[in-house]
């Protein structure tokens, strides 16, 4: 006997059901921010095996945890910056954190 099916054959997996709306091609999208134009993709958290500093909260992105890279439409590779999903959703609403060392006073 075989498995059931949940799905009807052919749907499962298709663009439409698995991309969310305004995500293009692959998953990437371009949002525009402070005057200029990022293009935004998502990484699945088994993609890669680096641990990233996310600039919004200025905390590792530890291995195996989905997140987004971020980069400026016209920008190279160096410019390309890997941020928590909630983080880049929050950006507008968060200050600019200061980045010290550890020895650095806090005032």
């Amino acid at each position: 006997m075989s498995p059931r099916r949940n799905h009807p054959r052919g749907t499962a997996g298709s663009p439409q059901e698995t991309d969310s709306p305004g995500w293009g091609r692959g998953g990437e999208r371009t949002e525009s921010w402070q005057g200029e134009e990022w293009t935004v993709r998502p990484l699945a958290g088994s993609s890669g095996g680096k641990r990233y500093r996310c600039p919004g909260c200025d905390q590792e992105i530890p291995p195996g945890v989905g997140h987004l890279v971020v980069w400026p439409q016209y920008g190279g590779v160096d410019d390309r910056r890997h941020w928590h999903t909630a983080c880049w959703n929050a950006r507008d609403r968060r200050g600019v954190r200061p980045q010290r060392s550890r020895n650095a006073p806090r005032y």
